[in-house]
């Protein structure tokens, strides 16, 4: 099988983001508004989802082509009936050195955790976006408790999980007064907090510049309480950069999509749960191979197709951003995951 060819800035990829599904039991203001995301919005249908052999399929062909860490997104993915057969059988497939999942911890109840742990899922990474439950929940927007994340993390902790990653998007005005009592709470715990500016991911959560507040100030802010240092990549690619505490209590990460691009240096492609290829974020559209594998394609003929597609990439939306660019359709993160 031919190996995945470098796009047009010379960028390989492999990292392999898995949407298993568009639905989520959250409405997050960054993400699934309620304004878009109402009742009666039209979700996929199951038949147009990958199965789970399918996704398996698509994925091999993939790691066969240099992909080595895959994490499966969603909306949220543990609302995806039997996750836990997905992550066995990608676990099982050969050269794949890294398999993770991103949860809003709802579904994560200690008997989800284990079957997963189980199956052979590697790492978890949890969302939370602020500590006191009037913050949070004005941000998930369906009045979700800070207790039950705390509960899922634990239950993840009590199977042999890792410590987790957590992921707090910043929105000016709405949660930023909780950096310090996020970093506070996470600090010497093992879990590493990343903070995450606000992204223009989409178009139906309203985005404005002046709501994001910056990597830069973040860390400024934290620095203030607690002296940073910054940490070298952890792998090329790593879109995180990292900052240690330097009384050693552990370290924080910082994406900044919006003030400080990484398009450069990025690795990544994502799979819908309806089985199209997206080589950015912020994609105008995607590229569709489930009519490759219910055709029957070989694997060969798959990964041409990848391949070409892969071979064409230019995405550097974050680089370009500009009132211009502002306009242009883009998928909207519940669709593509994160």
């Amino acid at each position: 099988m031919r190996a995945l060819p470098t796009d047009v800035f010379g960028r390989h990829s492999r990292d392999l983001r898995i949407s298993v599904t568009d639905r989520c039991n959250f409405r997050c203001i960054y993400c699934m508004p309620k304004t878009t995301y109402g009742a009666g919005y039209p979700f996929l249908a199951r038949r147009a989802l990958l199965s789970f052999e399918e996704i398996t399929l698509i994925a091999r062909v993939l790691i066969g082509m240099g992909v080595r860490k895959i994490r499966l997104t969603g909306g949220e993915p543990l609302l995806r009936r039997e996750i836990e057969r997905l992550v066995e059988m990608l676990a099982a497939l050969p050269g794949l050195s890294d398999l993770s999942l991103t949860t809003n911890g709802a579904c994560l109840t200690r008997a989800k955790a284990q079957a997963l742990r189980d199956a052979g899922l590697k790492r978890l990474t949890m969302s939370l976006d602020a500590l006191d439950d009037q913050t949070f929940s004005a941000m998930n927007d369906v009045g979700f408790p800070v207790s039950r994340v705390e509960e899922a993390l634990s239950n993840a902790a009590n199977v042999g999980f890792p410590p987790a990653k957590i992921n707090m998007v910043v929105k000016r005005g709405v949660n930023d007064h909780s950096i310090v009592p996020m970093a506070r709470r996470f600090r010497g715990t093992g879990h590493i907090l990343r903070f995450i500016e606000y992204m223009d991911v989409g178009t139906s959560n309203g985005w404005r510049l002046d709501e994001v507040v910056a990597g830069a100030a973040i860390v400024d802010i934290i620095h203030r309480e607690w002296p940073l240092a910054p940490v070298s990549p952890n792998y090329p690619g790593e879109v995180a950069s990292r900052w240690k505490y330097q009384d050693g209590q552990g370290e924080v990460g910082i994406i900044t999509s919006v003030t400080q691009p990484f398009c450069g240096h990025c690795t990544r492609v994502r799979l819908s749960a309806e089985g199209r290829l997206y080589t950015c974020l912020f994609a105008s559209e995607g590229h569709d191979l489930r009519y490759l594998v219910r055709g029957g394609a070989a694997d060969d003929y798959i990964a041409q197709a990848i391949a070409a597609i892969w071979s064409r990439r230019h995405d550097r939306y974050s680089e370009r951003r500009s009132a211009e660019t502002a306009a242009l359709p883009r998928i909207e993160m519940s669709y593509i995951g994160g």
